[in-house]
């Protein structure tokens, strides 16, 4: 029988909390869905911690960054979300893609980068262009650290450019947001369950 998965979404809003946020509503609805397929998931909201700069494990002086990512180190799946600021990730989603940066040399017994095996997946919001080009980056930067991307395995909303229209104030969820939402909800949870049972090989 297969074992219970489980999922994190680092949220890169520059909105520190209570503030709304269009890059948390979307992620809390991927986690409504992946719960609806028996995933158990938790939200991090970056802009709340003092997550440091730089590229080591522990940059020390508060740096809250460490305890993030025992978080995104024992969940089977991750979900970056991010808003588009002058057509590129936020720059707190550049951070924790430069954070992740360190992954490269932690290595299990077998030599495999830490992150080999975890699946991961995009969500993208904001009112001007670009959200297939944050996409198209934020995933190379995962699947260079190790990440697996799904097919199919980000979801966007772009508003009309240069108005003030946001995700979290429309009535409903659009359409093809929400099918693209579903499918890479759908398409996450297969590939974590495919990766539990049939590991990367050792590398040599």
């Amino acid at each position: 029988m297969a074992e219970s998965l489980t999922v994190v979404a680092l949220v890169c809003t520059l909105k520190s909390s209570p503030a709304k946020s269009s890059s948390v509503l979307i992620a809390r609805q991927l986690l409504d869905e992946f719960a609806a397929h028996g995933v158990t998931g938790e939200l991090i909201r970056i802009a709340d911690h003092e997550v440091r700069p730089g590229v080591r494990i522990d940059e020390g002086d508060g740096d809250e960054w460490p305890q993030i990512r025992e978080k995104v180190r024992s969940a089977d799946i991750l979900v970056l979300s991010t808003p588009v600021w002058l057509g590129h990730m936020s720059s707190l989603a550049q951070r924790v893609l430069e954070r992740l940066d360190a992954e490269l040399s932690q290595t299990d017994d077998q030599g495999r980068p830490s992150m080999l095996g975890k699946v991961a997946a995009v969500a993208v919001v904001g009112n001007e262009d670009g959200a297939h080009k944050v996409i198209a980056d934020v995933f190379q930067g995962l699947n260079d650290i190790g990440f697996t991307i799904p097919a199919q395995g980000s979801t966007y909303w772009n508003g009309e450019a240069m108005q003030t229209v946001d995700y979290q104030d429309l009535d409903e969820t659009p359409g093809p947001t929400k099918t693209a939402g579903q499918a890479l909800v759908r398409n996450s949870v297969h590939l974590a369950r495919w990766l539990q049972g049939a590991q990367y090989p050792e590398y040599a």
